[in-house]
């Protein structure tokens, strides 16, 4: 994918092209045991810095074929739950999450209306 400074050359202003590549959420704090208290996701790259034990966060509700990116600095794993209680992540039964450990990533995709993918860091 090309970088922002990369479609700026080819004449893009500076908003336009951080559009295009996605806006990043970079000081973001865990929060909730569940799907409904978890922190919604507003941004399409994001940052964990806080992470209280047993906290999460839930994605956002996006379009199909969108791709939100998440990272986990926090001192603590976080649950990742989907954008609605009827929707799934990869086999898991909807309305649930999966573990992001410490300082790992993912990347999650909404492949259809009710079905997300998450690839994950190693």
């Amino acid at each position: 994918m090309a970088t922002a400074s990369d479609i700026m050359k080819g004449g893009l202003s500076s908003g336009m092209a951080k559009a295009i590549n996605g806006q990043i959420q970079s000081a973001i704090t865990a929060a909730g045991t569940a799907l409904a208290t978890a922190t919604r996701l507003t941004a399409s790259i994001n940052v964990i810095t806080t992470a209280a034990a047993s906290s999460g966060v839930q994605l956002q509700q996006t379009e199909i074929g969108d791709m939100v990116e998440i990272l986990n600095l926090g001192a603590n794993a976080v649950t990742v739950y989907t954008d609605a209680a009827a929707n799934r992540i990869n086999a898991l039964s909807a309305g649930t999450g999966f573990a992001l450990g410490m300082n790992t990533s993912c990347i999650v995709r909404k492949f259809t209306s009710t079905r997300w993918m998450a690839y994950l860091s190693a």
